[in-house]
């Protein structure tokens, strides 16, 4: 039989989607009060793999990520999403979102992403949010499955996601001593 222990707390991160960068500064500003301050912001990355948000963003669409320096506990994931829902729809304009937040966490061994939306490869973790293995950690990077979506396959978000991982790292050892 197996211990019950302690869930290491995990590192918070968010991609957006937008065209306005104003809607990205006021999400990102938004986030950080609540969540504290970032430490690690991407640069632009046209999000350009798939039309599913054009008709409600228009184009061109830019991809950015954020992680923040304060640790969660995992568990946390449901509000987190919740919030961030509130936070779209608080930036709305004319019934159509500015901004299209994807909160998750990554640990040593995987990223999360949250959804509302549930299909064979999502956990439910209670108020109406799944949680989906998006990537897992191999070999010295992250690796895709093969339901990751297109881009997060790519190496730019991977490299993205492997830098989040190295800072996350050496946070747990400062933690560990």
């Amino acid at each position: 039989m197996g211990k019950i222990s302690a869930q290491k707390p995990v590192k918070l991160i968010t991609g957006f989607i937008f065209k306005d960068p104003q809607y990205y500064c006021k999400s990102k500003d938004l986030l950080a009060s609540k969540f504290g301050s970032l430490d690690f912001e991407s640069a632009d990355i046209p999000f350009n793999l798939t039309d599913y948000y054009a008709s409600e963003f228009g184009r061109p669409l830019t991809r950015k990520f954020l992680s923040f320096k304060k640790l969660i506990p995992a568990q946390n994931l449901p509000e987190i999403k919740a919030y961030t829902n509130r936070l779209e729809e608080r930036l709305s304009c004319r019934g159509k979102r500015q901004v299209n937040l994807d909160p998750g966490y990554l640990d040593l061994a995987k990223l999360i992403l949250a959804s509302t939306k549930d299909y064979a490869h999502r956990i439910y973790l209670g108020k109406g949010i799944f949680s989906e293995i998006t990537l897992y950690f191999k070999d010295g990077s992250f690796t895709p499955w093969e339901w990751t979506y297109p881009d997060y396959r790519s190496a730019v978000y991977i490299e993205i996601f492997n830098k989040i991982r190295q800072a996350y790292a050496q946070e747990l050892k400062k933690i560990d001593k």
